[in-house]
């Protein structure tokens, strides 16, 4: 069972610090367009790279509105490292192989916390950071 969803309003008021973390180790900012908004949010995360691909554990589930976002718009934008990542729509993957994909101890820890669910998002272009 995911984390449950009553915990993301604890974690909209903690992701205000926590994306001042983005561009470090694990942790990124994912810049997503609302599909009824229209509007340009900002998420922060801990995602993977693989070179073509950014692996995301879907901690909450698959019912995450950026997941739905990037979906509808065929991709978004990551602030990943030094770099912004261009991206494409989301991919599904075996939870074998995502969680495969995990460093430790992310690894380990995931199916503990209940996560079974991940994808696979490819990486379109590569540019240098410089702010959004």
């Amino acid at each position: 069972m995911p984390i449950p969803r009553a915990v993301t309003q604890l974690n909209k008021k903690l992701n205000k610090a926590l994306v001042h973390l983005a561009g470090h180790g694990w942790f990124v900012e994912l810049e997503h367009v609302g599909r009824r908004s229209g509007r340009t949010f900002r998420v922060p995360m801990m995602a993977f790279d693989r070179g073509g691909v950014v692996t995301v554990a879907l901690t909450y589930g698959r019912r995450v509105d950026w997941l739905a976002n990037l979906g509808a718009a065929g991709g978004g934008r990551m602030h990943l490292g030094d770099e912004v990542l261009t991206l494409g729509a989301p991919v599904d993957l075996a939870e074998d192989e995502g969680r495969s994909r995990m460093p430790q101890p992310p690894r380990m820890m995931l199916p503990v916390l209940g996560c079974h669910d991940y994808v696979e998002i490819p990486v379109l272009a590569r540019a240098p950071f410089r702010g959004w």
